[in-house]
């Protein structure tokens, strides 16, 4: 029984084979689909994307592949391998098939580009750029420009520098004032007071109003008694130093028109003042800097003694920590504030072959001085006075009176004493010329007719138009003022015509136009 049934299973299995094989149903068996969902996932884990959903392989995309692209990079490919053979080895037919394929290869470019490539690059370096459209400026021509010839022309273009004046805004009258190189007769104020010493008198001059104040006289000390300097205190302009010949240093209350006390400690005239806020430094002919405390009875804190000639030049730097004095013994020495009367200065120079006179602090650099010397030396030096280097020196070919800097650009002034007696503007650190003024050329003459009396009895304010040629000062002057000698010359008849020339000087921005009157 059990063998019928195993034959009857294997006839219909085997016998029917064949002809079952095409026939199957629409639905398929479960366990079939399962087997397919098995296979499927099996051969699907060799190609899992990493972890994070990233994969490194490319699978293209035919039918966004140019096949037309890639023809012609194969044969382009096969023409750099065939490259080596001669014109002689190709046959006819190989050189059509190339000429062909680089015509293609050119109009696919051309197509894709929107180029033609036997007209045009991609890059180029010798052509200018194109015109901008409009209107539009560069700013950035002046800087960057491929033409030669743009060049050329900006190159012999000149800087147009700012307009300097040569003829003075304000011209006063100086009688008596002291031919003498070693003093400082001017001094200018923060509040715009020019305090000028006259021989025995002090006189104010405002240059907002024009009003003229007389200070203070020394008549009674004697007839060759005279006022050898002057300094304004830096802040407030309320109070104003005064050394004489004698020795003396006087303190003068501005506004109330009074003296608050004489500080005594030289023996010669005191030719050198300078203000460091309630420290007064004085240099005298005896060759000794003395520092005043004007707050206190003792006023003398420190004598300090370097120089061996007649001290006319001190300068307190902007810091107030050191002090820069010069003398006639060709020596430049630099004094820490905390000097006392038996400290050293803390550098001594001795580059310079004449007087120390003219003293500059650089206001835009700290610890920079400049120096200029005398008639031996006619040099303007710059140094570095913390390590007491000299930067740099200029030979002026004149005397070295005075020195100032421009608080506003770089730029300093010198004035000029023998030989030619000029006014130069420089351009720091480059030291070029900017602008240089001759102190005795003529730039305008009046005549006046005045009456036959002696000058003595004539005011003020008229001697100027009786006066003959007007000196520029050679020992005092700076930036902000100019205050010029004259030589008087008694009139020769009566009623005669007297020539009031006028020398030439810089100008002054905070001074208007009007007469001197």
């Amino acid at each position: 029984m059990t063998s019928n049934v195993v034959d009857f299973e294997d006839i219909l299995n085997n016998g029917f084979s064949d002809a079952n094989t095409s026939v199957r149903s629409g639905v398929r068996a479960r366990w079939e689909r399962k087997n397919d969902a098995e296979g499927c996932s099996s051969s699907s884990d060799s190609r899992k994307p990493p972890l994070g959903g990233l994969s490194d392989r490319f699978i293209p995309n035919r039918a966004a592949m140019d096949m037309e692209k890639c023809s012609a990079s194969i044969v382009s490919s096969a023409e750099e391998s065939i490259g080596d053979r001669t014109d002689s080895e190709f046959s006819e037919a190989e050189e059509d098939t190339i000429n062909s394929v680089a015509s293609d290869l050119s109009e696919y470019k051309s197509s894709l580009l929107g180029i033609d490539d036997s007209k045009s690059r991609i890059l180029s370096f010798a052509e200018k750029a194109p015109a901008p459209k409009g209107d539009t400026v560069n700013n950035l021509q002046v800087l960057y420009s491929a033409s030669t010839s743009s060049r050329k022309n900006k190159s012999s273009t000149k800087l147009v520098s700012r307009h300097i004046p040569s003829a003075p805004t304000r011209i006063l009258d100086a009688p008596d004032l002291l031919d003498d190189y070693y003093l400082n007769l001017l001094s200018w104020s923060d509040t715009n007071v020019l305090a000028v010493a006259l021989s025995q008198t002090v006189y104010l001059w405002n240059a907002v109003t024009g009003q003229i104040d007389e200070l203070c006289n020394v008549e009674s000390e004697g007839p060759d008694a005279h006022i050898s300097s002057v300094s304004w205190i830096q802040e407030g302009g309320g109070h104003l130093a005064v050394g004489t010949s004698w020795g003396k240093t006087m303190l003068w209350d501005v506004r109330a028109q009074k003296q608050l006390r004489k500080m005594d400690g030289h023996t010669d005239r005191v030719g050198a003042l300078s203000w460091n806020r309630h420290i007064l430094s004085s240099g005298g002919r005896d060759n000794l800097i003395i520092n005043h405390d004007v707050r206190i009875a003792e006023h003398k804190t420190a004598t300090l003694s370097s120089h061996t000639q007649e001290v006319c030049g001190l300068a307190w730097s902007p810091d107030g920590l050191t002090l820069a004095s010069g003398a006639n013994d060709n020596k430049l020495c630099l004094w820490d504030a905390a000097a006392s009367s038996s400290s050293r200065p803390r550098f001594e120079l001795t580059d310079h072959q004449a007087a120390v006179k003219a003293l500059a602090w650089s206001p835009h650099e700290r610890n920079l001085l400049a120096t200029g010397g005398g008639t031996a030396d006619r040099c303007i030096k710059f140094w570095n006075t913390q390590s007491g280097a000299m930067l740099n020196s200029i030979d002026t070919g004149s005397q070295v009176c005075a020195l100032q800097w421009n608080p506003h650009e770089k730029e300093i002034l010198s004035s000029h004493g023998f030989a030619r007696n000029q006014l130069c503007l420089w351009k720091y650190p480059t030291m070029a010329k900017v602008k240089e003024l001759e102190g005795t050329l003529l730039v305008s003459c009046t005549w006046l007719r005045v009456p036959m009396v002696p000058l003595s009895f004539l005011p003020l304010r008229m001697k100027l138009f009786v006066s003959g040629m007007f000196l520029l000062h050679q020992a005092n002057l700076t930036l902000e003022n100019v205050v010029l000698r004259m030589s008087l010359e008694e009139p020769r008849a009566k009623s005669s015509l007297v020539p009031c020339t006028f020398a030439r000087c810089l100008w002054n921005s905070n001074i208007n136009n009007s007469s001197y009157a």
